[in-house]
């Protein structure tokens, strides 16, 4: 039995803190896990920014409505769909994702909380589990899954990894370039066509 697992942001949809970055005018924001691959690190430092300049949930809500899927996504993700079980692993929070997961035909999809305040404002995190793409493909590996394993970014790795077969999507040049041995695709036909070829 194969399972394909997938990363969301940079894969299927843009990325909602660059989104919010350019929208809310704070440039910094525009780093996210391509750049640091301490996540704990990444998102505390992302809290503190919001707290600083007063903003909250809604903000970034109000954003993400107006965030489409990447051109040819849903296409691609219902056609993997049709063909074999998918996961959407993401280290992105529920409050954040539910909206695009509407627009992608809700996919089943693993991800995190928010703690969120009654005045708005988002006071903490709670992660599913620790290093968690890694740790569930692990764990759907114990119970009889290979995993085919997909994502763009740092917290990717683990689990193209750990699997089966993993890919890169469009990835960075210097993620391609130190981890030469994963294939790496542009484009959603050329990726579907490598899945395609796992699954045989």
């Amino acid at each position: 039995m194969d399972i394909v697992c997938l990363d969301m942001e940079g894969v299927l949809v843009p990325e909602i803190w660059i989104a919010f970055a350019e929208k809310s005018g704070i440039p910094e924001l525009k780093r996210t896990t391509r750049d640091e691959p301490d996540y704990d690190k990444l998102m505390r430092w992302r809290l503190g920014i919001l707290r600083e300049r007063g903003l909250g949930l809604k903000e970034i809500q109000d954003v993400i409505d107006q965030i489409d899927p990447l051109p040819g996504a849903k296409d691609f993700l219902d056609k993997l769909r049709a063909r074999t079980q998918a996961i959407v692993l993401s280290d992105t929070f529920t409050q954040f994702a539910m909206p695009l997961m509407k627009k992608l035909g809700y996919p089943t999809l693993f991800c995190n909380e928010l703690v969120v305040g009654a005045d708005g404002m988002i006071e903490d995190f709670k992660m599913r589990v620790e290093n968690s793409k890694l740790s569930t493909v692990k764990a759907l590996q114990s119970i009889g899954f290979n995993t085919i394993a997909l994502g763009d970014s740092f917290n990717d790795l683990g689990m193209i990894q750990a699997g089966k077969v993993g890919f890169l999507f469009r990835s960075t040049e210097q993620i391609k370039k130190d981890y030469p041995h994963i294939p790496a695709y542009e484009e959603y036909d050329e990726l579907y066509a490598a899945i395609e070829a796992a699954l045989q």
